[in-house]
């Protein structure tokens, strides 16, 4: 390459990568050694989490990565710009005016990877059980407008919504509408351990140590049938302690690809070093950092506490003194090249303020200091979330209104916490699902949150979501999206930090990394190929 970093930009909100001098992803091998790819994500399998990489209850960013490989969906977003096009359907779309019934025809030809045929019968039974099943991740959430499934033979399927959803056509692209076989997976259960069967382009064999991933191998699908082209046999996927373990084996050349979570020294590094062996993908990227409120809880169960921190909260140097131009600051929970965004909290709070956040807190009688505890994980999304969580700490406590302890816990024990309604206030991330806002609000907002709140706002939940999944023209729905957002801001169930870009380093022989990442953060390691290095 040229240029040691690659920028590429964001076009309505989602990316519209360009390829440079490395190659594109056509130019990849479709053979020779295994493309080595390094993450700091950890896969494991708990008491609280046994089944982590079932399609009806997986709902991180990490586990996503693996299934987007393995199993297939009826529908996917495509890696550029647009809407969501065929994949293990031959053609998909509404059959009414009203965007009520959803009819898809299955392609020709379809098997899974152990070469069983799949029938319309599979995806029913794929989409009924993860409703069914309604695990506590909250990912079934996604399949809601669902009334009832229907088939028509053995290649045809229909979906009846009992409303109206211009965005259904992306939720069928998320893994928990993958297809799966019921040889394989109980229809009341979920599926424990790290096995993963589907019709894919690859396959997963899994090197498991103290029921933990330490190399996840996917292997070409023979049997697979879809739109992608694979360009390459064979990819590992190595999971690291932490992103200087991570950073090293790139250097070492013992991978070849290194994606989340890099910390933000590293990628500075990277974006300043004249090392011609490796190159910097950056992306605009679709992650929101927030906090969430447990609105239940005595310490923040005044909406003038969680208004009170809104008003202090110095987004802007908190961006810069974590994440320089990585990052910046958010004033809603969608995020800026979203279609439909609203700075929201600005317009409410304007800049920070310590006088309005204590006159806040003087009109409802709160006595000050108020004393809280913001929980955060210290190892899913990166080294820097420690250094957030430490400012956030000095810029409330600084005011002199709040008396703010932090507490960092592993991401195995801080998910069941939080699920619990162990915490009263948390950090969190969000990388969308599909790039819509209404993938920014529902999740958060709807009666089956993904995040357990307490929080119910009725005229939301039975009016403006609804009449914003009415609109097919996105555009036209941004009245009621707005409205979502300012209630939020006044509300402040969730308050929202920063939204961040995307990364993908790698070795200079390695082509295609500009599409190895989607708009909604997930990998596409079919992307990857090997060309020839400088």
């Amino acid at each position: 390459m040229n240029r040691k970093t690659l920028v590429l930009p964001a076009v309505v909100g989602v990316l519209a990568p360009v390829l440079a001098a490395c190659g594109g992803s056509g130019s990849g091998s479709g053979g020779g050694n295994a493309i080595v790819v390094g993450t700091t994500d950890r896969f494991t399998v708990t008491k609280a989490a046994p089944a982590p990489l079932d399609p009806a209850y997986a709902y991180d960013v990490g586990t996503w990565n693996i299934l987007r490989q393995t199993v297939q969906t009826l529908m996917i977003q495509p890696k550029g710009e647009g809407d969501p096009v065929p994949e293990a359907a031959q053609k998909c779309g509404f059959t009414d005016s009203g965007n009520e019934r959803y009819a898809c025809t299955l392609r020709d030809g379809l098997k899974f990877a152990n070469g069983d045929k799949i029938t319309a019968a599979d995806v029913k039974y794929s989409i009924d059980r993860a409703r069914a099943i309604k695990a506590d991740s909250g990912v079934s959430a996604l399949l809601n407008t669902i009334q009832t499934v229907e088939t028509q033979g053995d290649n045809q399927v229909i979906f009846h919504l009992n409303t109206a959803d211009a965005t259904f056509p992306y939720k069928l692209s998320t893994p928990v509408a993958g297809i799966i076989s019921p040889k394989n997976y109980p229809k009341d259960k979920l599926r424990d351990g790290f096995d993963v069967d589907g019709s894919g382009p690859y396959t997963l064999s899994a090197d498991v140590k103290d029921n933990a991933i330490v190399k996840a191998t996917f292997t070409k699908n023979p049997n697979y049938k879809g739109t992608l082209k694979v360009n390459n046999s064979k990819v590992d996927m190595v999971s690291y302690k932490d992103a200087d373990a991570m950073g090293a084996a790139l250097d070492k050349g013992s991978i070849d690809v290194m994606t989340r979570t890099m910390s933000p020294e590293q990628i500075q590094k990277l974006s300043a070093s004249s090392n011609n062996n490796e190159d910097l993908v950056e992306m605009s990227g679709l992650e929101i950092r927030y906090l969430a409120f447990n609105t239940n809880a005595p310490s923040v169960k005044n909406k003038a506490v969680r208004q009170a921190m809104a008003q202090l909260i110095n987004r802007g140097e908190l961006v810069s003194k974590v994440y320089g131009t990585q990052a910046e600051p958010l004033y809603s929970l969608v995020p800026a090249s979203i279609t439909g965004h609203s700075n929201s909290f600005f317009n409410k709070y304007g800049d920070p303020s310590t006088a309005k956040a204590k006159s806040l807190l003087i009109k409802a009688g709160i006595n000050t200091p108020v004393k809280l505890t913001l929980h955060y994980t210290t190892d899913h999304y990166g080294p820097a979330t420690e250094k957030e969580f430490k400012i956030l700490q000095t810029q409330l406590n600084n005011s002199g209104l709040f008396d703010v302890t932090i507490q960092g816990t592993v991401w195995d024990d801080f998910v069941p916490a939080e699920r619990k309604g162990n915490y009263d206030v948390w950090g969190m991330g969000w990388f969308p699902d599909f790039p819509d806002a209404d993938n920014y609000l529902a999740p958060f907002l709807d009666t089956d949150n993904f995040l357990k709140l307490p929080y119910k706002n009725n005229r939301i939940i039975s009016n403006l979501i609804p009449s914003s999944r009415r609109e097919a023209d996105r555009l036209a729905a941004s009245s009621d999206l707005t409205t979502m957002q300012d209630i939020v801001a006044d509300d402040v169930p969730i308050l929202p930090l920063w939204q961040g870009k995307q990364y993908v380093a790698a070795r200079d022989n390695v082509t295609g990394t500009a599409y190895a990442l989607n708009s909604s953060s997930t990998l596409q390691l079919w992307e990857l190929g090997r060309g020839v290095g400088s």
